[in-house]
């Protein structure tokens, strides 16, 4: 919980604003590092994988969203997460 209020008033400096694609998108991020370090400690634990697979798929669909809505934010979030980006549309370098 911690985690998130951060990520809130880091975005949208002290307003909760959970509806917002790039809040949405960080929130993602830090629950897909949770998960990931989960399944290095449990590698057998397939529905936790399954979990994880589907939340790459809606924060990759959610990046999609962003880069045709604003493509600034959506540069500035791919750097500032680490992210690979999109196939065929942007790559961080």
């Amino acid at each position: 919980m911690k985690e998130r209020k951060s990520i809130h008033a880091y975005l949208s400096s002290g307003k909760e604003n959970t509806g917002f694609t790039a809040s949405q998108i960080y929130y993602l991020t830090s629950r897909v590092s949770t998960l990931t370090s989960h399944l290095q400690l449990h590698p057998k634990d397939y529905s936790s994988q399954i979990g994880l697979w589907k939340l790459l798929g809606r924060r990759k669909r959610l990046l999609a969203y962003l880069y045709n809505e604003n493509t600034s934010l959506f540069i500035k979030i791919v750097r500032e997460l680490g992210l690979r980006g999109l196939k065929g549309r942007y790559t961080s370098q």
